[in-house]
């Protein structure tokens, strides 16, 4: 090549990118950043105001699950449920007439002085009245004012097996009779009426719902 500038060896200059070019491309590169981040600021926003809304519309299901946990509560007899544990009186409480319906002679001496020695008060011992001389077939007859249904006579009837509980006109609900019928035999041994009368006094668990969040 002639003119006054001439190209002499076996180099080259090196072609640039203009600076201009890669600017713009990392302008739009930071542009493009900015704004997804102000979307999902936007996004994170919306949600801090309208979550509470959409959890109470949503309901107590949404956030929390009810589980059904046990509270004591005092059961009866027969398997019916009871109030309180106080509703049944002590056995030192109870005053248990004795009286037998069969016609074996010493049965209601010897079983007033086993309730006694098992801290039951006794009061009259001997034979049942003509209502129920030898008419009472299982293992005995308690009978009890309408108030005792769900006090002393339970209490009582942890002492013998197969008994039958019935209430009268009576008012005072700490005196009980124990009628001794045809099918009885004795009481319950110790071990098993104090396992029974403590069941009978123990509470029970009921269910009530409780929530865990």
């Amino acid at each position: 090549m002639g003119g006054q500038y001439r190209i002499t060896g076996d180099k080259y200059p090196r072609l640039r990118r203009p600076k201009r070019r890669r600017r713009l491309v990392l302008a739009v590169l930071a542009s493009t950043t900015a704004l997804g981040l102000v979307g999902w600021g936007t996004l994170q926003l919306i949600d801090v105001f309208t979550g509470d809304d959409q959890a109470a519309a949503a309901g107590p299901k949404a956030d929390c699950s009810a589980r059904v946990s046990p509270s004591p509560t005092a059961g009866k007899a027969g398997g019916k449920t009871s109030g309180k544990p106080e509703s049944y009186p002590a056995p030192g409480k109870i005053t248990v007439n004795v009286l037998n319906a069969t016609p074996r002679s010493g049965l209601a001496k010897d079983t007033a002085e086993e309730l006694k020695k098992r801290g039951f008060r006794i009061g009259n011992v001997g034979n049942a009245t003509e209502e129920y001389d030898k008419k009472v077939k299982g293992t005995a007859l308690l009978l009890g004012a309408k108030a005792a249904e769900d006090t002393a006579l339970p209490v009582l009837n942890t002492q013998l097996a197969d008994a039958r509980l019935k209430t009268d006109g009576r008012k005072k609900a700490t005196e009980v009779d124990l009628v001794i019928g045809t099918g009885f035999k004795a009481l319950s041994k110790q071990k098993d009426a104090d396992a029974a009368l403590a069941e009978l006094t123990r509470p029970k668990p009921t269910p009530t719902p409780t929530k865990t969040c």
